[in-house]
């Protein structure tokens, strides 16, 4: 019987072990997406697939980890084929690892004296893979479109490269310096956790590591269901909330997501019954998607601070009809739907759980990750764009931040300039986006670059161009997402939330983010901060004087 002081300390030396893989990955990584973003994650798992650890990373990679990690282990067994020492998994298909193409999901089992004890595991999103546009997320009606789908492989058999499946996704993407540079920083990062655990066995014993992470994740279950329970009991909220919200179609519709959250005291129940039907253009979310998005609204909401492995998956239950836009069948384009379709699940449940729980829950942040991709004969880039938190029911939302499934950074803009024919003339919060409220929403921002060459492509794909982040208990909605781009001849061409167009030397673009929305009544808000927010230029006097009530 290991004691409790012991699992304790396992429990954190396997955060330890996920946050070291994080660091390798991105110091080894080449591209800037995985290098100066940190577009990654890490975690360890049982051999049967069971999240244990993970480290902070990214929330839509963390979430889906468990559902590809079982996926995988089930098509092995399906297929016959038999992992052994020094292998490493790799598949990018979205069925399966539980995310989109551009996220190849690497999978190493650790041997301790001939028994498999665990898998460690790594997400990272490759700048391109493929496709009909640089970048691989935006015009596409099948998976096929999106870039090239790699089922499950042995990318190292036995300690060896297979040279032969990296030659094959070399030849079909269109940075192969990026793509094999951030594979074996992947690889490398495995590498690291599989010595640390064997490391961590051989103090402990494998018996007592095994019995470590059973209690491990029972405690994890016993706790979120005692945190539920007393939640529901303190706000007498046991029933079924209802809510739904909305993703931007490109031919000008919306799709529904719609969601019912059953409250009971020992656990929740999720389900998207009524959501929209899969779609032939790539905002669909793959089941992980949904899960993952799922799980991190329900956390955020009952304890932001719990421990996160498979012992909270036991207490959400999540139900998405098959075929819909939460739970598409394939050949589906999924690319979007992981970027931004996982950001509205966010917010559905998110004002489901507000009618529930009314002052533990924000006003909508900016509800889109704002996926910018350029591209030109050789090279490619992709970014995501920060944006405005929503107001909370205790302070203002937070300005220029990555909201909800995203956890990722800014690119530098020095970092683009040197590896890019770009150049940026703007980056700034953009004043007037944050929903009015008592509590005001964080602001977007914009950002602003000129290309330098001829034949670029852009592509953006964004949400909130139409229907602007909502606002909680009086506040009101954030500002909406506004992209264009302003000729070299000067002509200004407005852009849809999504968009893909070729720009000629010269021509730069700017890129708005929404703010998010606002929680309160705004004629309450303290002149001192009205007064504060107009002095330092994130609200105008104009929108102070009819937003906010103020005469100062």
């Amino acid at each position: 019987m290991v004691d409790k002081v012991t699992v304790e300390v396992i429990r954190h030396a396997l955060t330890y072990i996920a946050e070291e893989m994080g660091v390798v990955l991105r110091n080894a990584a080449f591209s800037p997406n995985i290098r100066d973003r940190m577009d990654l994650s890490c975690a360890i798992l049982t051999a049967e697939g069971d999240l244990v650890a993970q480290a902070e990373h990214i929330p839509v990679h963390l979430g889906s980890m468990p559902v590809g990690a079982k996926n995988l282990v089930e098509w092995l067994e399906r297929e016959g084929v038999r992992i052994e020492p020094g292998d490493v998994i790799m598949t990018n298909d979205p069925y399966i690892a539980g995310t989109h193409l551009n996220d190849f999901m690497l999978v190493k089992p650790v041997f301790v004296g001939g028994t498999l004890v665990a898998l460690v595991a790594n997400k990272a999103h490759h700048v391109d893979v493929g496709g009909a546009v640089p970048g691989s997320i935006g015009r596409a009606r099948t998976l096929m479109e999106e870039g090239i789908v790699v089922p499950p492989v042995k990318v190292m058999a036995r300690g060896r490269l297979r040279r032969d499946v990296v030659e094959l996704i070399k030849a079909n993407v269109r940075t192969p310096r990026y793509f094999m540079g951030d594979l074996m920083a992947q690889i490398a990062a495995l590498n690291v956790g599989e010595r640390r655990l064997r490391e961590l066995a051989e103090r402990y014993g494998v018996s007592a590591l095994l019995e470590a992470w059973t209690e491990i994740l029972d405690y994890t279950e016993r706790y979120a269901r005692s945190a539920i329970g007393q939640l529901v009991e303190r706000y007498d909220a046991q029933g079924v909330y209802s809510a739904e919200d909305y993703v931007e179609l490109s031919d000008g519709g919306l799709a529904a997501i719609r969601v019912s959250v059953a409250l009971r005291r020992d656990g929740v129940t999720v389900d998207f019954a009524g959501s929209h039907p899969q779609v032939d253009e790539p905002l669909n979310a793959v089941y992980g998607v949904t899960v993952a998005a799922t799980t991190f609204a329900i956390k955020a909401v009952v304890d932001p601070d719990m421990p996160m492995n498979q012992g909270f998956f036991r207490v959400v239950k999540v139900v998405a009809p098959e075929g819909s836009i939460v739970n598409p069948r394939p050949p589906a384009p999924v690319g979007g739907g992981n970027v931004e379709t996982s950001q509205r699940i966010v917010d559905a449940i998110l004002r489901a759980l507000a009618q529930a729980f009314p002052d533990r829950v924000p006003a909508a942040s900016c509800g889109t990750m704002t996926n910018v991709m350029l591209g030109g004969r050789d090279w490619a880039f992709y970014e995501t764009v920060a944006c405005g938190s929503g107001g909370r029911p205790t302070g203002d939302g937070v300005d220029g931040v990555h909201t909800n499934m995203t956890n990722t950074m800014n690119t530098p803009i020095e970092v683009i300039e040197a590896e890019y024919p770009v150049r940026f003339v703007k980056y700034e919060l953009r004043p007037d986006s944050g929903g009015p409220g008592k509590y005001r929403g964080g602001l977007g921002v914009t950002r602003a670059f000129t290309v330098l060459e001829d034949g670029v492509v852009l592509t953006v794909y964004s949400e909130r161009g139409r229907l602007r982040p909502w606002g909680l208990a009086g506040g009101r909605p954030g500002a909406p997402s506004e992209h264009f781009v302003v000729r070299s001849d000067g002509r200004v061409e407005k852009l849809p939330a999504k968009a893909t167009v070729v720009l000629r030397r010269g021509d730069t673009v700017y890129i708005n983010t929404p703010g998010g929305g606002g929680y309160g009544d705004p004629c309450e808000r303290p002149r001192e901060l009205v007064r504060r927010d107009v002095e330092e230029g994130k609200v105008s006097p104009e929108a102070a004087r009819r937003d906010y009530c103020y005469e100062g």
